[in-house]
């Protein structure tokens, strides 16, 4: 999901932000559910909320429809036997959700203020208020920042053996990290791929015993200790890594036909640090299955899931916080108990 920012941002004016907020007789900025995010536990969130006539507003970031915007090939989506492009999924997500009247505003929280209701989020320097908000904002894998990673994404370089792996079958390919995850990724890859490279620039794993144990003991995975990926090598698929030895300071390539990055993710949280709990690792801190420590506030997807990080897992997340926030308003008197027969 698009990342927000807690970079500078201007002081609002009053009644809707730097001027740029709805005009008279335009649609309002005030809603029953706002929901930040538009990856599929946000839209699916949004659909369950429109059905249920709370005309919710989604602030969907200037980048919207999540992680699988830069997936090419979905294929473990029910309802799609031939598979689907990560795009179109998306796309077909918020046409159901706008069908059922969601207003999807494409731009990135700036500043949220949760200390009273309505709640206040500022989006663009423009004020929404809100009687709850369900936060979807997900988590972003990290990447190395090179400039043929980011050209070959979808076209050999992923950041999801789980989603991908699949069509790596009968192929070598790579694996990028030292802890559990990557090592994780490595073994569950061998079911496709014949060889998998682990890469790693230390002379150590920093990953558990066990799974380390696994992978070392796995005879399709081997090891490139003290070795760091400088470029990605392909036209238009990719087919081998330029390493650098971080002992020696020696260049070398590797052939291989796949890369899979699996150096952490980064959840999408920090404008909402100051207001909700979050785990050592970042993520968002659940309560009762969606709630926050925020009386009204709800959370769904990854921004606080780092174990599936699957997307029916949150469009499954999305549909529980909205019916948690439905009948959360229900109970302060703001949506009427009929609307449940939506669901």
């Amino acid at each position: 999901m698009t990342e927000t920012t807690t970079a500078a941002v201007a002081q609002p004016t009053p009644g809707g932000g730097n001027g740029t907020g709805p005009s008279e007789g335009g649609p309002s900025n005030h809603t029953k559910i706002l929901i930040v995010g538009s990856g599929p536990a946000g839209l699916t969130a949004a659909i369950y909320a429109a059905r249920a006539n709370l005309e919710p507003i989604v602030l969907g970031g200037y980048v919207p429809g999540g992680q699988l915007m830069i997936t090419s090939d979905v294929e473990n989506y029910p309802g799609f036997p031939d598979g689907i492009q990560g795009p179109e999924l998306m796309e077909k997500f918020r046409a159901q959700a706008e069908h059922f009247g969601t207003r999807v505003v494409d731009a990135d929280v700036d500043r949220v203020d949760f200390s009273e209701r309505p709640f206040r989020l500022w989006a663009d320097h423009v004020e929404y208020t809100a009687e709850s908000v369900i936060v979807a904002t997900g988590a972003s894998a990290l990447w190395l920042g090179l400039e043929n990673e980011t050209r070959l994404r979808g076209r050999g370089v992923s950041a999801c053996a789980t989603c991908d792996g699949f069509f790596f079958r009968g192929k070598k390919v790579a694996v990028i990290g030292g802890g559990d995850t990557a090592l994780e990724e490595a073994t569950f890859l061998t079911r496709f791929a014949p060889e998998v490279v682990l890469v790693h620039r230390r002379d150590r794993f920093r990953g558990s015993k066990i799974m380390q144990d696994r992978a070392l003991a796995n005879p399709k995975i081997s090891v490139l200790w003290n070795k760091e990926v400088t470029d990605v090598l392909g036209d238009d698929v990719v087919s081998g890594i330029r390493l650098l030895d971080t002992v020696t300071g020696e260049t070398s390539e590797e052939p291989t036909q796949g890369l899979f990055l699996a150096i952490g993710y980064k959840p999408n949280t920090d404008v909402f640090r100051d207001w909700l709990e979050v785990d050592d690792k970042g993520y968002l801190v659940v309560h009762d299955e969606t709630g926050s420590k925020v009386d009204g506030v709800f959370v769904a997807g990854d921004v606080h899931d780092h174990r599936y990080r699957q997307a029916v897992t949150a469009a499954g997340d999305g549909c529980k916080a909205a019916i948690d926030a439905e009948r959360w308003l229900e109970s302060q008197g703001i949506a009427e108990a009929a609307t449940a027969t939506a669901w």
